[in-house]
């Protein structure tokens, strides 16, 4: 169930940083390793978010 509710909060709103904080990883690429995602496509969407 964590991994789906993960990649659910990640599809809907393409923010890698807060399903980062959600699981509690502290680095990105454990969470874009988790969900199973291309680290360019991560990279891309995590410089296009502003926090």
């Amino acid at each position: 169930m964590r991994r789906t509710k993960a990649t659910l909060i990640y599809a809907k709103t393409k923010n890698i940083r807060a399903v980062q904080l959600l699981l509690g990883h502290v680095k990105l690429d454990s969470t874009i390793r988790y969900l199973g995602i291309e680290i360019e496509d991560a990279l891309q969407i995590s410089e296009d978010i502003d926090i």
